[in-house]
């Protein structure tokens, strides 16, 4: 018997059991069997009626889990937790504390999709578009690159260094994406003045709403342009304490060995950075001398193996009095942050 016919048959029984006009004469394990088989294919094909089936949250999370080990998907539980929570409205912890509640016929239509999307690694966030950075909700969408931790680890470094000085500080960040990094500044040290721009006008679209969703409008500025060049010192800011950056830094080679779920749905703009990784690197290094005020600071996410190469770059603009190379958690250099000569 083929899966067809043998769904098909569990169904029939099914029916008939309730209606108390049969009893199917099968074992407890092809009972088990079958009805394991029965669920997924009954929220996958919506040919079978998913009314007939009394989908409570703790099966769908279950399942979806289990699916998406299969699809090898990161994180499988958290992204059925997040997928799940998303559709009804709920907070994740929700999803244990009313394990047995009922699914809808409309809230499982929805997740159907969503499910089957998840599947072909188009990635959770743009699917429910928003994350969590720096403990803060942020809208995301295709237009821009999705968050990583790893990046919360120079934001710390950035308010660190801000919390060293007084008054009011002036900030620039480069290649803001949806403003993850300007925000969480904006939020953590509030005498911080903030320039956020970025080259991808959709991008700035996002961070505006993020801007706004925080209530920080009149602390963040966004300027359309390519790294420095919209930003104008008479109208703008002379000169800047801290410049903070998360450059494209992907090269060629580690560009066609990116996961699927970052390679055909994350921002090419946002990730790819010439032959070897460093285009953005060197033209921050041509003018960035220009835009630092003495004893200020310049951060700079890195990739992994990036760290010697970006290092000697900096120092030959001849500014920089420190140049510090620090590792994420994974042990990988991650993080530069070079401190400015206080005359140069």
């Amino acid at each position: 018997m083929n899966l067809s016919s043998a769904l098909t048959k569990y169904y029939e029984n099914e029916h008939l059991r309730r209606r108390g006009e049969n009893k199917p004469k099968q074992t407890q394990f092809q009972t088990q069997r079958l009805s394991k088989l029965f669920l997924p294919f009954t929220f996958l094909c919506p040919i079978y009626n998913l009314t007939m089936q009394n989908w409570k949250i703790q099966n769908l999370l279950n399942w979806i889990t289990q699916h998406f080990e299969q699809k090898r998907i990161d994180s499988p539980r958290l992204s059925a937790e997040l997928l799940l929570s998303h559709v009804l409205a709920m907070e994740r912890i929700e999803l244990y504390t009313q394990f047995d509640k009922p699914v809808t016929k409309e809230q499982l239509h929805s997740l159907h999709d969503l499910v089957k999307r998840a599947g072909q690694h188009e990635p959770i966030r743009y699917l429910i578009g928003k994350t969590k950075f720096y403990s803060l909700e942020l809208n995301v969408t295709p237009d821009c690159m999705i968050p990583r931790p790893e990046t919360e680890l120079l934001t710390e470094r950035a308010i660190e260094f801000l919390r060293t000085r007084t008054g009011t500080q002036f900030v620039c960040d480069l290649c803001t994406g949806c403003a993850c990094i300007a925000i969480a500044i904006a939020k953590n040290f509030p005498d911080a003045r903030i320039i956020a721009t970025d080259i991808c006008d959709a991008a700035l679209g996002i961070a505006a709403k993020n801007v706004e969703k925080h209530q920080l409008k009149e602390r963040i500025t966004l300027l359309c342009g390519d790294l420095f060049d919209p930003i104008m010192p008479q109208l703008d800011v002379n000169k800047f304490d801290l410049i903070v950056c998360n450059p494209p830094y992907v090269s060629a080679a580690e560009f066609e060995k990116l996961d699927k779920n970052i390679k055909d749905h994350e921002p090419k703009l946002a990730l790819f950075a010439g032959d070897d990784g460093l285009d953005i690197y060197r033209r921050i290094c041509e003018k960035v001398h220009q835009f630092l005020k003495p004893n200020a600071a310049l951060i700079l996410e890195i990739g992994f193996a990036q760290g010697p190469a970006v290092k000697e770059l900096l120092e030959r603009t001849g500014i920089f009095a420190e140049i510090k190379i620090e590792k994420d958690f994974h042990n990988n250099d991650r993080i530069v942050t070079a401190i400015i000569r206080m005359s140069f």
